[in-house]
Order: C-alpha cells, then sequence, then structure tokens
C-alpha cells in the first residue's frame, strides 16, 4: 500500500482529573523528522512516543502536539515551584552583581515569573499519565496512518493513468521511428534530384547519409528504457515496503529519457509527443515528492 507523507491524526483519553489530547500533523521530508510539543512535566515521556512513531511512520516532517486538560469540578488549584522560584533569584543575583541596577525584584515580581506558580496539571506524575498519553497518542497515529494511506491511495491511481499513459506514448514513437526515416531518404533523394539527374543519383551514398541520420535521430534505446521504467513502476506501486525514494530515482531516471528524445525529434509529431511525456514525468517527479 502506497502512503502519502500528508495526514493528520487526533487522539483522546482521559484520567480521573486529567483530558489528554495528541494531535499529529505530517507533511513531506526527504527523512523522518518529528517535533514534539510536550507540557515541561511530561518531557520524560517524549522518548516512549519517538519509539511509538518510527514503529509506525518512515519519512515525513511530523509535528506532535500533546495537551493536558484539567477535568475537576472544583476550583482549578495552584501550587508553588521552589526550584523555578530559585532559578529567577540567582539570576537577579548575578545580574546584580555584573550591572549597575537597582534591586526592585521582590516577591510580588517574583509569583509573576513564569513557572513560579503552577496549575496543579503542571506538577502531575507524567508515570500515572503514562498509560493514558499513550492510549490518545496509539488513537492518533491509527487516524494519521488512515488518513496518509487514504491519500495514498489517491496518488496511486493519479500515477497509474500518468504511467499508462507514458507508455501509450512510447508505443506511438516506435510506430512512427520507421516513418521518420523514410520520409527523410524520400527528401534526400528530391533534394539531390534537382541538382542531378535521377539516373545518375548514387544509392550507395544515398544509403549512407540516411545511415548517419538514423543514427543521429534513433531513440529505440530511449524507448525500451522508458517501458522498462514503467513496467518498474507498476511493480513499484504494488509493494508493500515504503516507495518513496525508490519512485523519486525512477521518475529522475524517466525524465533523462525524456530530454534524450526532445534533443533527437526531428519532426513536430515526435516533438509534441515528447513535450507530453516530459510534462508527464514533471507532474510524476512532484508527486512522488510526498510518497513515504
Amino acid at each position: 500500500m502506497i502512503y502519502s507523507m500528508t495526514g493528520f491524526g487526533r487522539g483522546e483519553s482521559e484520567s480521573d482529573n486529567a483530558k489528554i489530547i495528541v494531535e499529529i500533523k505530517t507533511v513531506n521530508h526527504r527523512f523522518l523528522d518529528s517535533n514534539f510539543k510536550l507540557p515541561n512535566f511530561c518531557y520524560s515521556l517524549e522518548e516512549r512516543m519517538q519509539k511509538m512513531l518510527k514503529d509506525r511512520i518512515s519519512r515525513g516532517k511530523v509535528d506532535v502536539n500533546l495537551t493536558v486538560k484539567t477535568i475537576r469540578k472544583s476550583q482549578k488549584t495552584y501550587a508553588y515551584d521552589p526550584e523555578a522560584a530559585s532559578y529567577y533569584v540567582n539570576a537577579k543575583d548575578e545580574a546584580l552583581k555584573s550591572f549597575d541596577i537597582k534591586d526592585d525584584f521582590g516577591v510580588y515580581e517574583l509569583l509573576r515569573m513564569p513557572g513560579v506558580i503552577v496549575e496543579d496539571t503542571d506538577i502531575m506524575d507524567p508515570e500515572e499519565l503514562w498509560v493514558y498519553v499513550k492510549a490518545a497518542f496509539n488513537e492518533a497515529l491509527d487516524r494519521l496512518v488512515l488518513s496518509r494511506a487514504n491519500e495514498g491511495e489517491r496518488l496511486k491511481a493519479d500515477l497509474s493513468d500518468k504511467t499508462d499513459r507514458i507508455n501509450e506514448l512510447s508505443n506511438l514513437l516506435e510506430e512512427r521511428a520507421p516513418a521518420i526515416i523514410e520520409e527523410y531518404r524520400n527528401r534526400l533523394r528530391q533534394k539531390v534530384s534537382e541538382f542531378v539527374d535521377e539516373t545518375k543519383i548514387d544509392e550507395n551514398r544515398l544509403c549512407e547519409e540516411v545511415i548517419i541520420y538514423s543514427d543521429k535521430i534513433c531513440i529505440d534505446e530511449e524507448i525500451v528504457r522508458l517501458k522498462s521504467h514503467v513496467s518498474e513502476i507498476r511493480e513499484t506501486l504494488e509493494a508493500t515496503e515504503p516507495i518513496g525514494r525508490k519512485m523519486d530515482f525512477i521518475s529522475q531516471e524517466l525524465n533523462r529519457e525524456s530530454n534524450t528524445i526532445l534533443s533527437k525529434s526531428s519532426d513536430v509529431y515526435t516533438a509534441d509527443i515528447g513535450i507530453e511525456l516530459k510534462t508527464l514525468i514533471e507532474k510524476i517527479r512532484e508527486q512522488v515528492q510526498n510518497i513515504e
């Protein structure tokens, strides 16, 4: 199954006195790049959440937001954090030593500093909350993976259509190739006959010129490789493991063949096909950037 790197998932759970909400958003990225936004007292849970994330996702830029809310019916309670207060007092003392400034930092100012007075949820035991955080995180991951899978199916369908069209264009180029050589032979004969009597045309020399021209515009190898890449894409789209990097490589190879075909185009018909090929391949290259 193909997974897009774009998705969103949300999960919730409740303990006796708290509601846990986890939201995960992902976008495309070359590697797995995760960013966790957690309450201060939950920092110790990040490593476990990282492991759970890596077990489910292999690529993408991931933003995880964990929110813990109290659900008590009674009025919220608050607590004094002596460690935070000590930090600010020590910082004040250091500043007074370094600068000639007035000391007007009192108890009122101290209690207003961030983290000195905290809501009771901010001093909850993260180990007690872990079972609820884990449940919410698992639910968010499930929904995220489902959204990525749904978007992946849409990408797969579109890539399949574009791949089929590339194969059709390859067949048209293959059918057209012999006619190009014959048309060149006739044009060359007509030009030569304007200056030389028809009966005096050197057929061997004419054949040599046609062969030289054929070598210059020959795209047989490019067509073979295009069809080979088409087969590889079809096979890759059915793979069970992540395919983003492989698809990116194949699309680059397709682009190389289309550039060569365009450079060798000798008539409007093949040039038009080459342009359509390149347009399709550019769209494929854009889309595979979002595949895990």
